[in-house]
């Protein structure tokens, strides 16, 4: 792989990785509500589900997907349908039924956190759903890998490369997220995060829809 070549993928795994999207959405909410220890886990998923997902459209399936227009349908549908369902518990809210003990006292709204959960598998199953990156891997695999002598030896480069991004990029919103978390704390602020943390994920959902 030339140096020109190197540069381009760093150029075009930079802006795939750090660019906000239903990944980073999550890593920023789950460290922001739950603290950055229990956001790891679906940080680490995030580059398990690509390298599954990488992997499978450097041997041709992937390729395969998008050339069917049902299944590229269904992932797309599929997709949408759990970034939707993600957004909706995120945005769930309850009420602070304890602050009504007294008699002048208002309900308090606050964030029902039992209804945002993602586990490890989710994460790395959300890879899958997501046919943004199922584009962003036919990109990488026709681009750097596809119909070249020595494409074993580029797959083990590109990989690692893109591996190191999706992993940082995800860490640095979790940490984001675990430094908002004390003065989300405060009132309704992590209500209203919350929120505005679903409604990213409805808009990317509309964006995946017209892919």
């Amino acid at each position: 792989m030339t140096a020109s070549e190197f540069t381009a993928l760093l150029l075009l795994t930079t802006a795939a990785s750090f660019t906000p999207g239903p990944n980073t959405t999550l890593s920023t909410a789950l460290a922001a509500n739950f603290g950055l220890r229990r956001a790891l886990g679906f940080v680490l998923a995030v580059p398990v589900g690509w390298a599954l997902l990488f992997s499978l459209c450097a041997a041709g399936v992937g390729a395969l997907v998008l050339a069917a227009p049902a299944l590229r349908t269904g992932i797309t549908l599929f997709g949408v349908g759990y970034l939707l369902w993600l957004a909706w518990r995120l945005a769930g809210v309850a009420v602070d039924w304890r602050s009504l003990r007294c008699s002048n006292a208002q309900p308090h709204w606050h964030s029902d956190k039992s209804r945002l959960s993602v586990t490890f598998w989710q994460g790395v199953l959300l890879q899958f759903l997501n046919i943004k990156a199922w584009m962003l891997a036919l990109t990488v695999v026709a681009g750097w890998l596809a119909g070249r002598p020595d494409q074993f030896a580029r797959f083990a480069v590109v990989l690692p490369v893109m591996l190191l991004f999706g992993l940082g990029s995800n860490l640095m919103y979790a940490l984001m997220g675990a430094l908002l978390r004390e003065w989300l704390s405060q009132g309704a602020w992590l209500l209203a995060f919350n929120r505005c943390m679903a409604a990213v994920l409805v808009l990317t959902a509309a964006w995946m829809a017209t892919l």
